[in-house]
């Protein structure tokens, strides 16, 4: 955002800058900003339109508070937590800059904010759904995957885009979308692997339910808990958990209920393909994260540049120092790069980041811990999840250390 003079803070505090305040933090919220700078967003704006305001965020309410001390109002919003939605972010941190410079009335700021909260979301349930097939398509070649992983992770891409194109028309189906689409993944794997042949369905079924899997929460609850936002990062942790738990139920109940009906199939290693088809992944991989974040198409090149320079950082750091301190120097590469957008362009640095993130978290190791433990195989599951928690801390902790490198915009 733009910088500006911050007003004199006034004892009676304007009720269309307050208006304002409160709506950019429920749409901040809403679409997907960590508390830690959220907390900071709102209370740079909320200074510069004259008012003294204190925040406080959590994954599903956020209190705020103006005035003095002695003569405080406060305000509790509850917010149901929804998907991330980058174009929206984007739109709302323009309007909060806008605002904040005194281009843009508080008045007609809050209009402003009400038509992008309402306005009809920028991709159509057919291009979702393929942009699910894309990304799980790309993923399945970034584990490893031959064809029959990669066609058959797109399949189950294209299944859990249904199922998620369904959720906001069947009444409840949201509740239980996590669980439904990792049994009806685990159950199409199976059954592919009877029918086309040998195949590793643990590769195609994490690829076709890469989106769903929570690591890129899991790194945000990381960074919460680092910043000291131990509320939010608790909660947040727990939620990912709860996720995690939600998709082994899933993928235990699929893979027997397939098995009850074809047998289990012997887990095959996936023939190896060409390493030029990893840069066609490379290439499809922003096109989904594009439509399943909502982001601007405008932004699919940078979209692609920053995540190829954040997988190319992860691959080079593990050759040195292991995958688990390798994905330490893939987040602190990001986190440049993404701060540098910002600063170059002036625009939200989330955009790019997120998708980045979405390519090196850690999300596979949590899965793969969970089939281990639902398997009966303890130790290879606890080692697992042993990992996936290096892994996430080097994440955090590159990404505040990117931070200290190149800050990000100040509100």
């Amino acid at each position: 955002m733009t910088s500006a003079a911050p007003a004199a803070v006034t004892s009676a505090p304007d009720p269309a800058a307050l208006d304002f305040v409160l709506r950019l933090g429920r749409g901040l919220h809403r679409y997907g900003y960590p508390a830690h700078r959220l907390e900071e967003t709102l209370v740079g704006v909320a200074r510069r339109l004259g008012l003294e305001g204190q925040f406080f965020s959590m994954p599903t309410a956020l209190f705020a508070s103006f005035g003095s001390a002695g003569e405080q109002r406060t305000f509790q919003i509850r917010v149901e937590p929804g998907a991330v939605e980058l174009g929206r972010l984007a739109q709302l941190d323009a309007i909060g800059a806008d605002v904040s410079s005194g281009q843009l009335p508080p008045g007609e700021g809050t209009r402003a904010l009400d038509a992008v909260i309402d306005a009809p979301p920028p991709y159509g349930p057919f291009v979702t759904t393929v942009a699910f097939a894309l990304t799980s398509a790309a993923a399945a070649r970034f584990f490893g995957g031959g064809l029959r992983e990669i066609a058959v992770a797109a399949a189950i891409g294209l299944g859990t885009g249904a199922i998620a194109a369904l959720t906001g028309r069947v009444p409840g189906l949201g509740r239980v979308f996590e669980p439904l689409a990792a049994a009806v993944a685990a159950f199409v794997a199976v059954i592919a692997a009877s029918l086309i042949g040998p195949l590793s369905g643990y590769t195609a079924t994490v690829a076709g339910l890469i989106v769903l899997i929570p690591g890129f929460p899991l790194t945000v609850a990381m960074i919460e808990l680092a910043t000291r936002n131990l509320v939010s990062g608790t909660a947040r942790l727990a939620g990912a958990g709860g996720t995690f738990l939600a998709i082994g139920f899933g993928f235990a109940l699929g893979t027997r209920l397939a098995g009850f009906l074809v047998g289990v199939p012997v887990e095959t290693e996936p023939i190896a393909l060409p390493a030029w088809t990893e840069y066609l992944a490379l290439l499809a991989a922003p096109i989904g994260f594009t439509v399943l974040l909502r982001a601007s198409a405008r932004d699919t090149l940078w979209i692609g540049l920053v995540g190829g320079l954040s997988f190319a950082g992860t691959r080079l750091g593990s050759i040195f120092l292991g995958p688990e301190l390798g994905a330490f120097v893939g987040a602190v590469g990001l986190g440049v790069a993404s701060n540098a957008y910002g600063r170059a362009l002036r625009r939200l640095e989330v955009v790019p980041l997120v998708p980045g993130m979405l390519l090196i978290v850690p999300g596979s190791l949590g899965f793969r811990s969970l089939s281990s433990l639902v398997g009966g195989d303890t130790l290879p599951g606890v080692e697992a999840a042993f990992r996936m928690t290096l892994i996430t801390v080097s994440l955090a902790t590159g990404i505040l250390f990117a931070n200290v490198l190149l800050p990000a915009r100040r509100s």
